[in-house]
């Protein structure tokens, strides 16, 4: 067992990776995450069709620092020519190592423009997709992300993963849900092992990685490569201190026969960060927030102190006064004058 997985000819050290989240992975928070120990990092997803018409705003989030990497760029679209002309700007700019497709966004505005998730309706499409932005990305790999399929009806993530492979993709993303299912429910991690089962190339689990012990639990019961974490990782970026050591420790193991009495549950809590590391780090977030974005970082923040703050104590007392705060200083002198108001 090894802990670092081949993505084409590219290799990442460590298993667990930080998911693309849309309006959440952009650089101070994948930043935090790849200091905690996130093995590969991805971007919100970008429009293709935005960063062909060159606009501005589709094409910043695409750009990264050089202390990111290795990062996996995301790009999204429903029409194989912006797509390949999209990743050949991306692979000439060499702003990433890989170059990702999104074919699970289950948003409406994205679905309706036969992106996302939608594809997973269209293999046909979604094949044409793959092939050109392969043929256009000189040599970066390329990987896809989808879901289980569109609805419990629709079940075809099996065949969809054959489809990714045979066009070429370096790997594949599996999250266990349904675009129906959006985010509810529980993630079908039996899927995501038929696919692994079926297809020669790495197959990344996506899905239901709240804690450490999770992250082995899924690899034990799907065989996957290595796991991703998207909601487990809101407010809580030190998940990735917790993964990295125990698929460091859980491959140790099990190269020298003992996974079978590694005790997965006992990292589970000692990854967890003192009062002071959380809060300090909250305030660090909420800097380059304000740094990167001027003052609208202070309202993109809202949604990341809830999740930092969640089930400690005075929480909510915090939660109203931050929200109501109208600078960066207020909130950095409320953060500070944690746990209780």
């Amino acid at each position: 067992m090894n802990n670092f997985v081949d993505i084409g000819s590219f290799r990442v050290d460590g298993l667990a990776f930080l998911a693309p989240m849309a309006g959440i992975t952009d650089m101070p928070f994948r930043k935090l995450c790849r200091e905690q120990g996130a093995a590969l990092i991805y971007t919100e997803m970008a429009s293709a069709k935005g960063i062909d018409y060159n606009c501005a705003k589709s094409y910043e989030i695409t750009e990264t620092l050089s202390d990111e990497h290795p990062v996996a760029l995301q790009i999204f679209g429903g029409e194989p020519e912006p797509m390949a002309r999209t990743a050949a700007r991306l692979a000439a700019a060499g702003n990433g190592d890989i170059i990702d497709i999104n074919m699970g966004c289950p948003a409406p505005k994205v679905t309706k423009g036969s992106a996302g998730s939608a594809l997973m309706s269209n293999p046909d499409l979604a094949s044409r997709i793959i092939e050109a932005v392969i043929d256009a990305a000189a040599g970066t790999p390329v990987t896809v992300k989808f879901r289980k399929g569109w609805d419990a009806d629709h079940i075809n993530c099996v065949e969809f993963a054959q489809m990714a492979q045979e066009a070429g993709a370096a790997a594949v993303t599996v999250h266990g849900r349904t675009r129906e299912q959006f985010y509810s429910g529980k993630a079908d991690w039996d899927i995501i092992a038929k696919v692994k089962e079926s297809v020669d190339i790495p197959v990344i689990g996506n899905g239901d990685i709240t804690r450490p012990s999770d992250g082995v639990r899924m690899m034990q019961h799907t065989g996957c490569d290595a796991v991703m974490v998207g909601r487990g990782a809101q407010g809580n970026p030190w998940i990735f201190r917790g993964l990295s050591r125990i698929f460091s420790d859980y491959v140790a193991a099990a190269n020298s026969g003992y996974a079978s009495t590694f005790d997965i549950y006992q990292y589970d809590n000692n990854y967890l960060p003192t009062e002071d590391e959380l809060y300090d780090t909250a305030c660090r977030h909420l800097t380059m927030l304000t740094d990167k974005y001027g003052e609208r970082g202070l309202l993109m923040m809202r949604k990341h102190i809830a999740w930092y703050i969640k089930g400690r104590p005075g929480a909510a007392k915090l939660r109203d006064a931050a929200f109501k705060a109208t600078t960066e200083q207020e909130v950095l002198s409320l953060l500070r004058k944690h746990p209780i108001l």
